[in-house]
């Protein structure tokens, strides 16, 4: 008798371990599949449902009309939805941000918008407010630095299937990564601020003007959903034996685009954020006469931010240098929280002429804190022959061609 029961518990036990193996077999093969679905979640609650996002299509070559997904389009604009779409349209475009594009859709009041459940423009407004901070953060209104080429791309709205449908076109003047002289760039792309999803264009292989034409439908986003998101396209160098090189970036916040018709950009692509240190504004001068050499450091812009609340507490340190030897150290004030400070400071070293072109300035904006060591935010070395930059040595050498006056010009620090 007790052998029976034996013999049943182990039956039962192996029963429940095999019904284990395969719900955790199950669930293993649901997420192998999830994953390779490209699928948007919303990261706030919203009325749409569906965020899921097709898979690319490449079109065969720019020279053939492009492919467009099988979907109804409305062919009268009388209609009452598409009357309707107008009037979303142009409620959630007219906003302070100019819109970027050729066609301008028509201005209506907003007190001819409302909302479902008898709001007036108040998710309007609240769209735009989030749009402007928005395009704030992603913005960049600083110079061009460095070129590293251009990206062609366009954009179009389907109102009736809430989808918006990105091309991704060609490249063009992409610099150089490989040793061959030559690149092979791809692009990934992302919809701001969700980071976690994204998408990417096949790779062209040994080319600095790739063509991809490529087509992406981000379906279920309504148009007040794309007023708080920012395009980002990355252009990477593909390496197969290490990590990819980035090329390029560009922001778009898409409350800037007009949706009332098919928009297509240049965009120049600019270095990638992570790479960015600011920017330092600073003068050169030297006097022949009483051998005199004077370094002014009078602002910086855009400097990385250090400590948690997204600001610097930044100062600049000086060390005039013969050679690899280290002579003399000089120290600007410090100023807290602040990303784009005013130092105004000069500082003057006493090198003989038959030396000036051994010397160099190693400028270093620090971070100050209270607690531990002070960071590095950026560098750059000032010096005739080997400065970090093109334009270091460049500001040097005319300080040595024009004595007596003073050279502005501003510098892009470099991470150590």
């Amino acid at each position: 008798m007790a052998s029976i029961i034996l013999i049943a518990c182990l039956a039962i036990l192996g029963l429940i371990i095999a019904i284990a193996l395969f719900l955790a077999g199950g669930y293993l093969w649901w997420r192998h599949k999830r994953s390779q679905l490209q699928f948007i979640e919303p990261n706030e609650d919203e009325e749409s449902s569906s965020y899921s996002l097709r898979a690319t299509q490449e079109i065969a070559d720019s020279a053939n009309p492009p492919s467009k997904p099988p979907v109804p389009v409305p062919q009268a604009i009388t209609t009452p939805l598409q009357n309707n779409i107008n009037r979303k349209l142009n409620g959630f475009l007219n906003l302070r941000t100019p819109l970027i594009g050729g066609s301008t859709a028509t201005p209506v009041k907003s007190s001819n918008t409302s909302t479902p459940g008898g709001a007036s423009d108040g998710t309007s407004k609240d769209a735009a407010n989030k749009s402007i901070s928005m395009t704030d953060m992603y913005l960049d209104s600083s110079d061009p630095s460095e070129n590293v080429g251009q990206i062609h791309f366009s954009l179009e709205y389907d109102f009736q299937n809430t989808t918006l449908i990105l091309k991704v076109l060609q490249g063009k003047e992409l610099p150089a990564k490989d040793l061959s002289g030559t690149s092979d760039p791809y692009v990934r792309v992302t919809l701001l601020p969700d980071k976690k999803h994204r998408l990417e264009t096949k790779i062209k292989r040994r080319t600095l003007n790739p063509r991809w034409n490529e087509t992406f439908y981000f379906e279920g986003f309504p148009i007040q959903k794309l007023q708080s998101r920012v395009l980002h396209l990355h252009v990477f160098d593909y390496d197969r034996f290490s990590r990819d090189d980035s090329i390029g970036e560009v922001f778009l916040p898409l409350c800037q685009v007009d949706f009332a018709g098919k928009q297509s950009f240049w965009k120049a692509l600019k270095p990638p954020a992570k790479d960015k240190c600011g920017e330092l504004l600073s003068s050169l001068c030297y006097h022949p006469s009483n051998s005199v050499l004077t370094l002014t450091l009078i602002k910086a812009r855009n400097l990385k931010a250090k400590d948690i609340n997204g600001k610097s507490d930044p100062y600049v340190k000086v060390w005039l240098q013969f050679g690899d030897k280290r002579v003399e150290k000089r120290k600007t004030p410090i100023f807290t929280c602040t990303l784009n400070p005013v130092f105004n400071e000069s500082f003057s070293f006493n090198v003989p002429w038959e030396k000036i072109r051994e010397c160099s300035l190693d400028v270093m904006v620090m971070d100050f804190d209270n607690i531990g060591r002070n960071e590095l935010i950026g560098r750059i070395l000032l010096a005739g022959k080997n400065g970090s930059g093109a334009s270091e040595t460049k500001h040097w050498q005319d300080m040595i061609s024009k004595p007596r006056q003073t050279i502005v010009q501003w510098h892009r620090l470099k991470p150590e």
